[in-house]
């Protein structure tokens, strides 16, 4: 029996949450899809790994575009229309706040985040919701728009604030409200999850983000990341799709301009009509299409004039004691000693010490994370590709246990506990561990930064003339809608929509 059929619709290459969403959509509407994964499970990031028998969350701090069981986003939409159950769980709260003299815990909802940042900062109440009505009208456009397209002057009569702050970058609008120092630093924690300072940020970014997370609060599987990579990959397979675990996809084919089907490491060659890749154009058109020639030389252009957003370092800690006991209260906490963000951006391009932390203690939101009488903290920053390219082997377990020592000793001097008196297990996730892992380009995990000189309108608008191969499709971070695992999801539904949209005009031809 040949393990390969001879033929397929669509090869995905990649089983991660893009990969996958992209093959559940796929195959929902009847083709024959086969997945082809690198590792022996599906997920990449999206997984949990066990120590000294304790499952411990390998990346998931918290997932956006999820919303309330009768009232769904178009993340946790997609995932009840596929028939993939998750149990989700409601994050407490959306963050503490440690940054000079503020230390506040801010919640969910419009009208109460402007409330606690006036209680805060009082005498900023209405400016605040001003500013954060702005930001839900313009992510309510960008879900409408991506959609459902539109002429130019049909977008400003219906999406006026839309059109209106898409040119401006976060600093500028930021700016028009006129608000002190403090209630603007209460505002800018999340600026991390999108990986540029705020005079480089486009304001459609920020305002997407803050709507998503503040105007409707953010969830966690209670099974970890990995229950969503399972249960897709579960029901994927239920609706016909065929995944191939440990199968590396070394090239993928090209004829006559079209992407034609894809040769593993093993040397198998699979032909398919359509071909989704979830890794980064870096590596696709610098390594991977054959024949080389294919590659057409704006294909090259385009990706080194893109700038790669951030990689990703944690510490992540079992502890030998409930949180509260370890003066831990919050879910979430973000720790800096400015919010001066672009000069953290500017920070963040090298070794570390890294004076902008995320702190993320799991039990919170899911008290069964971990063992009874113990609890789970993650420390993390996201600092760019730039400084971890230059780390030479034979320095790698120096500067990791320094930048991981670092981080350690910051959170027990904030908290008054030496947690390493009460460590259980330890793990330290590098920009290397991602790097390979998941085979993301220089571990970078949220894309292509978006930035005033790469905004995301124009991507939408140049997506087109960017189409280098056709029947060839990308899904994973580096797609449109760039950071995050809930993004992730849209970009792997976007592939396969731009799958769906190619057969139908080819069909009518």
């Amino acid at each position: 029996m040949k393990f390969y059929r001879d033929h397929y619709d669509v090869i995905v290459v990649g089983g991660a949450l893009a990969g996958l969403s992209a093959a559940l959509m796929l195959a929902d509407k009847g083709l024959d899809v086969l997945v082809l994964e690198r590792h022996n499970l599906p997920g990449g990031i999206a997984t949990s790994f066990v120590r000294g028998g304790i499952e411990i969350e390998a990346a998931l701090h918290e997932m956006m575009s999820i919303g309330e069981k009768n009232d769904r986003l178009k993340v946790g939409k997609f995932f009840d229309d596929m028939g993939v159950d998750i149990d989700w769980l409601k994050v407490p709260e959306a963050y503490h706040a440690s940054l000079p003299g503020l230390e506040v815990t801010l919640h969910p909802g419009l009208e109460t985040f402007a409330k606690e940042v006036d209680a805060a900062v009082p005498g900023t109440y209405d400016r605040v919701l001003r500013l954060l009505n702005l930001c839900h009208t313009v992510f309510d456009s960008v879900n409408e728009l991506s959609v459902h397209p539109m002429s130019k002057p049909m977008m400003l009569l219906k999406h006026e604030a839309f059109v209106k702050t898409a040119g401006y970058s976060t600093r500028e609008v930021l700016d028009t409200f006129d608000l002190p120092q403090k209630a603007l630093d209460l505002l800018a924690p999340y600026w991390i999850y999108v990986g540029s300072g705020f005079s480089d940020l486009p304001f459609t970014i920020f305002a997407v983000l803050m709507a998503d997370y503040i105007g409707y609060g953010s969830y966690i599987p209670r099974k970890f990341s990995h229950e969503m990579s399972l249960k897709l990959a579960e029901r994927a397979e239920a609706m016909g799709v065929q995944i191939e675990y440990r199968q590396n996809v070394e090239k993928i084919l090209v004829k006559d301009g079209k992407a034609c089907g894809v040769r593993t490491a093993r040397g198998d060659e699979i032909r398919a009509d359509y071909v989704i890749c979830s890794a980064y154009p870096n590596k696709v058109y610098t390594s991977m299409i054959e024949p080389a020639d294919a590659v057409p030389k704006d294909a090259i252009k385009m990706v080194n004039g893109r700038r790669l957003s951030l990689t990703a370092f944690s510490v992540i800690l079992i502890l030998d004691r409930p949180a509260e006991e370890l003066n831990i209260h919050d879910y979430s906490v973000f720790r800096g000693d400015t919010m001066d963000t672009d000069a953290l951006y500017r920070d963040l391009a090298g070794l570390g010490p890294y004076r902008y932390l995320t702190c993320i203690c799991h039990n919170y939101a899911n008290p069964g994370a971990t063992p009874p009488g113990t609890c789970s903290f993650s420390i993390t920053t996201l600092p760019r590709v730039d400084g971890w390219k230059t780390v030479k082997a034979e320095d790698y377990d120096a500067v990791k246990h320094r930048v991981a020592k670092q981080m350690i000793d910051d959170m027990s001097a904030y908290y008054g506990v030496n947690l390493l008196d009460h460590v259980l297990e330890i793990v330290i996730e590098t920009p290397m561990t991602v790097a390979r892992y998941t085979g993301a380009w220089n571990g970078c995990i949220y894309g292509y930064a978006h930035t005033m000189q790469d905004h995301i309108v124009a991507r939408l608008q140049t997506a087109e003339a960017e189409h280098f191969i056709d029947h060839l499709e990308f899904s994973g971070a580096h797609q449109i809608s760039g950071d995050g695992m809930g993004p992730a999801v849209t970009n792997g539904r976007k592939a396969a929509k731009n799958v769906l949209d190619a057969m139908a005009k080819e069909a009518a031809r």
